[in-house]
């Protein structure tokens, strides 16, 4: 489980920068060493604080600026043993990749292909065979189902209906977010 990546340098030291994917960022280090994704480097990481929307951290072994420079774009992994559990109505991203997608009428829809956040709440992103995918609010609303155990979500898409100048607008409905939990998110 991707808990984190390296963004690049802090100082001259060796300390990094690390955009966290855990629910707390400061607990990116809570789980133990790291490795990257190949599972061939472990990374064991003591957090230093915080700046703007990184978490600031050194690893044992590197000590200077360019072998933390080098270490750029260094996802850090898990196993998933190691995550805290989920709560009721609270995933994973992973686990929502790979269900299967159906209508509220039990019709497949697709397949979920990952999760996505342009800045206005998570979406399901189901790929649909030969029709390309279809973003669906993660909401209580658009996705009433989630089902891991039987390994699909139901989805009931919100409506879209042209205003009068053309664009697409949505129904009201219950759009509050769902509960998710970004630690072990995948990333990218």
């Amino acid at each position: 489980m991707c808990i984190g990546a390296i963004v690049g340098a802090h100082g001259i030291r060796g300390a990094v920068r690390v955009k966290s994917f855990t629910a707390d960022p400061l607990d990116v280090a809570a789980y133990g060493p790291a490795e990257d994704e190949a599972g061939k480097r472990r990374f064991k990481l003591k957090v230093m604080g915080e700046v703007k929307d990184h978490v600031l951290a050194s690893i044992e072994g590197v000590t200077d600026r360019n072998a933390a420079e080098a270490l750029k774009g260094t996802g850090l992994y898990v196993s998933r043993d190691l995550l805290p559990p989920t709560e009721e109505d609270e995933f994973l991203y992973s686990d929502l990749v790979g269900l299967k997608a159906v209508g509220t009428d039990g019709s497949v829809i697709g397949t979920v292909k990952g999760v996505a956040n342009f800045g206005a709440g998570d979406l399901l992103d189901v790929a649909r065979p030969g029709q390309g995918s279809l973003l669906v609010p993660f909401t209580k609303a658009a996705v009433p189902v989630v089902d891991v155990g039987k390994g699909q979500v139901v989805v009931d898409p919100p409506a879209y209906a042209e205003d009068e100048e053309g664009e697409e607008t949505r129904e009201s409905g219950d759009q509050r977010p769902r509960k998710k939990n970004k630690g072990g998110q995948d990333a990218g």
